[in-house]
């Protein structure tokens, strides 16, 4: 799995380690580590809504907070959880921009056995590096 928990980082919130080959790809497992705090089973979240989602940030670490807060505001604002991101990062000038098509449905508490509610990304301890391998994010959220 492209992504772990890291279980002693904080007590109200929950940490997570991604990784991906390319940032498009660390950016699609940041996503589905997040969807996966919040839900328990990802495959019973099915791919009947299909929502477009766009962030621009100055750095790859904000544009993964930005990305992950976007995700965060359509479960709340219009209780929509995602299974499945297709990213897409271009460089700008003004730094970067992305572009996300995210699969999934409405929230349905018979269906989704949900986990914590997650508030927000925190800035405590977030990390978007590149490796030798591709590239690393730690990441926790507040829950």
């Amino acid at each position: 799995m492209p992504y772990k928990f890291l279980p002693d980082i904080a007590v109200a919130d929950v940490a997570f380690e991604a990784t991906g080959r390319t940032l498009d790809e660390l950016l699609e497992q940041a996503a589905l580590a997040t969807t996966n705090v919040m839900v328990k089973e990802l495959k019973t979240v099915k791919h009947k809504v299909s929502k477009k989602i766009t962030v621009k940030a100055e750095s790859e670490e904000m544009l993964l907070f930005n990305f992950l807060q976007e995700i965060i505001f359509h479960k709340d604002a219009d209780l929509l959880l995602f299974s499945a991101y297709n990213v897409g990062i271009k460089k700008t000038s003004k730094g970067f921009a992305l572009a996300c098509t995210a699969k999934g449905e409405k929230l349905d508490m018979k269906k989704h056995e949900l986990m914590v509610d997650v508030k927000a990304v925190t800035l405590h301890m977030f990390e978007v590096k590149k490796t030798k391998g591709g590239w690393k994010a730690h990441v926790i959220l507040d829950i």
